[in-house]
Order: structure tokens, then sequence, then C-alpha cells
């Protein structure tokens, strides 16, 4: 691609964070291996202990002491889910679900894709002990799914990528619903007043147009603090405060362009008089005030989704996969595989998963209420409906809010892996198979 073709192609931001989460998922998949290679080596122990030590911060009287898994939980994890929060506000109102018809079909999809697996599972371990665990299989781990997508290149198209993309993100917001509404512990009134009062401010500071992103994060800290404290999982901190990150830009497009306008004819009409030293001070201070209108033209939830996802992909979810994979697979751990526990995972994520996505989204179609892109076949509904058995990141999180009990915990966990993998193997042979199938 030449330099011209660089400067002149526009970037659509849905495509830009597919690109990141597929090679986010290619990522995560070496760090998930190497992550049980070292829980079942000669050094496991040692691996395993390192994410139980503890440290803290200490102001006086006050202090907040955790282990390093859950700083990683708790912490980490609620960029994670502020950067979901971003995306999933972005897509709301700009994106592929700001109207009801291009929101119809993955939300249709994606329902299906959430209460299929749940049921199936309720089915497995109704009034079992295991029942809790019912919100595992409803998750979909776009990171993964997008990186299987990216291995089979152009034999897709970049219309399905889209699909899946919608399907996880409102399966992300089915996910944030469930955590918050069935995955609290014990209520803190006190702290919970405390949280809603500073998400109000930051609502304040929305409605008062300030596009300054300092006092949000500076807020945001405060309000992740009360929520720990409250007995709501912190990590939904990320998707409040993300919710009150404006999505409009200081600056206006038609200000931008005129203004724009006006720099580049500066730049092009220099003064004879000058020397090379004058034009050069003119053109850098053109320049530098061309780079602060492209900022103030970029609403403060594009900044800061395009600042964080890297870091996101690349860094705070391969940690927790380092964290939480590290599955000791001993006999008496495999042997368990028949538990109605894991049953109701596997079952859910590799059967319920493609069945509630392929069949809701059959459904919204015949029935008129969604539209099926003209390039993409039933058999490739079916193959993203696989992927999105793909649970891990999102699934290990709820196993994490379900079961205290580690023998448990440590079965959820290893369910969802040997899930994923039949999903994932299954849905990438699937598509590659249909590469060339018709659209029909």
């Amino acid at each position: 691609m030449t330099k011209r073709h660089l400067l002149n192609r526009i970037k659509d931001p849905l495509v830009e964070f597919v690109r990141l989460e597929a090679f986010g998922g290619i990522v995560l998949m070496f760090i998930t291996l190497s992550a049980l290679a070292m829980a079942n080596s000669g050094f496991g122990e040692e691996f395993l202990s390192t994410w139980e030590k503890r440290f803290g911060l200490r102001f006086g009287e006050w202090k907040l002491d955790k282990t390093l898994i859950h700083w990683i939980n708790d912490g980490l994890m609620a960029i994670f889910f502020f950067v979901v929060g971003l995306e999933i506000k972005r897509e709301l109102m700009t994106g592929g679900l700001s109207s009801m018809k291009k929101a119809s079909l993955p939300v249709f999809a994606a329902i299906g894709g959430m209460a299929i697996p749940a049921l199936i599972y309720v089915g497995i371990n109704w009034n079992g002990p295991a029942q809790m665990g019912w919100g595992i299989p409803m998750a979909t781990d776009i990171a993964f799914a997008l990186g299987i997508l990216t291995l089979l290149g152009k034999r897709v198209p970049l219309s399905l990528k889209l699909l899946l993309t919608s399907i996880a993100i409102v399966d992300d917001i089915g996910a944030v619903l469930v955590i918050a509404l069935f995955y609290t512990s014990k209520i803190s009134l006190g702290a919970l007043v405390y949280a809603f009062s500073i998400w109000g401010v930051l609502w304040i500071l929305n409605l008062t147009r300030v596009r300054k992103v300092t006092p949000y994060l500076v807020l945001g800290i405060f309000l992740w603090y009360f929520l720990l404290k409250s007995g709501i999982h912190a990590t939904l901190a990320g998707v409040m405060l993300a919710f009150t990150i404006p999505v409009r830009a200081y600056r206006g497009v038609a200000e931008f362009i005129t203004s724009g306008r006006s720099l580049f004819t500066e730049m092009e009409i220099a003064n004879p008089a000058w020397n090379y030293g004058d034009k050069q001070k003119h053109l850098q201070a053109s320049v530098h005030t061309l780079e602060e209108n492209c900022v103030e033209v970029i609403s403060p939830l594009q900044r800061l989704e395009h600042a964080l996802h890297p870091w996101v992909a690349y860094a705070i979810i391969p940690l927790f996969a380092l964290a939480n994979a590290g599955i000791v697979m001993d006999g008496a751990l495999v042997s368990e595989l028949s538990n109605p526990l894991s049953v109701g995972i596997i079952l859910g994520l590799v059967l319920g998963k493609p069945l509630g996505i392929g069949l809701l989204a059959f459904v919204g179609i015949k029935m008129g209420w969604a539209t099926k892109p003209s390039d993409i076949s039933w058999t490739q509904i079916l193959g993203i409906g696989l992927l999105g058995g793909i649970g891990f990141t999102m699934s290990f999180f709820v196993s994490q809010l379900a079961f205290v009990d580690p023998q448990m915990l440590n079965l959820a966990k290893m369910a969802v892996l040997l899930a994923s993998v039949l999903a994932g193997v299954s849905g990438y042979l699937l598509l590659r198979i249909n590469s060339n199938g018709n659209t029909q």
C-alpha cells in the first residue's frame, strides 16, 4: 500500500476494533497455553502461589489490601469493563446497534445465544449445588472468536466478522446485567450511596459538556472504590463510568473543516521574504494547531477507547488469563468432567450457543424483524454460533463470582476450556469447509 493510500484510507472504528481483538485473541491463545503448561510443570506450585501473595495501599488508618489475583480480577479487569462499556456506548450511539434495522439481527442472535445455554445448564443442575453457575455458559470471548476468524483470512467476509462482533457486544451487555443483578454479594448501603452520588456527579459533568477526560477518570477511581466496598462487583464501575463519557466532541465537524482549510492555505502560501527557519517555524505552528484541532474533533469516548483498547487486548486480558487459566489437570479433576456442573457448561457452550444464535436469528429473519446480509450463508451463521461457544474470559470471570469452593471453581474452568476448544475447532472447520458455499 502506498503512502498516499495510507493517508487517504478512512478507518472504521468497528473494523479497527475487530483487528485489535483478533490479534489479541491470538496472543491470548499463547498465554493460556503457557499458563496451563506452567501450572502443570515441576514449578507449578510456585507459579500458582504467586497469585496469592498480598500487597496493598495504606494511608494512616486506611488500607486496601488484596491478593495479586484479586487486584487483577477486581482492579485491572475494571479497565477491561471500562473499554467494554465504551464499545457498547459507541455501538449504541453511532455504530451497528444505533438503529433497530442495524441491531435487530445481532440482538436476536445474542438473546438466543444467552438464553438457550443458560436453560440447558439450569435443566442439568436444577436444585443442585452448582445451580448458581448458570451464567457461565452465557458468555462469548470476542478476542478468541475473532482470533479464529482471522486464521480463516479472506475465506470469510468482513460482514461475518462484524456480525460476530455485534453479537458479542450485545452478549457483553447481557453479561454485565447478569453480574449486576445475580452475582452480587451482601450490600453495604452507605458505600452504595457514595458510589451512586459520584455517578451522579459524572453525569452532571457529561450534561454540562465537560470534555476533558481527567475529571472523569479521577472520579472513576472513587466510583470503583465505593463499589468495591458496597458488595456490587467493582468491575461494574468500569461500565458505569464508560456510559458517562461524552460521545460528542468539543469541536464540531464544520468548524474543524473551516479551520483546517484556513491552516492548509496558510501553509501553502509562505512569505517570500521568510528564510528557511521562519518557514519551518510557521509550518510547525500550523501543524501543531491542526493536531490540537484533531484532538478536539474526536470525542472523549473515541480517544479513550483508542488509547486503552491495545492495553486491554495485549496486556490486561493476557495477564488475567495467566493468573486464572493455571489449572492443575490431575486425574481427580478429569474424572469429574461427568459432573452436572461441567456437563452443563460444556453442553451450554458447545450445543446451546450455536443452537440459540442460529435459532433466534432464523426466527427473527423469517418473521421479517431482522435482515440477513446477502454475503453471509446460514452455515456461516451456525459457524459463528459455534465460535460464540468460546467462553473463556467472561466465563472465567463469572465462574469466580459463582463458586467459592476451589474444587468447583477449577472444575468450571476446566469445563470452560474444554468447551472453548471444542467450539473453536468445530466453528473453524465448519467455516473453512463452507468458505466457498453459497449465501442463500
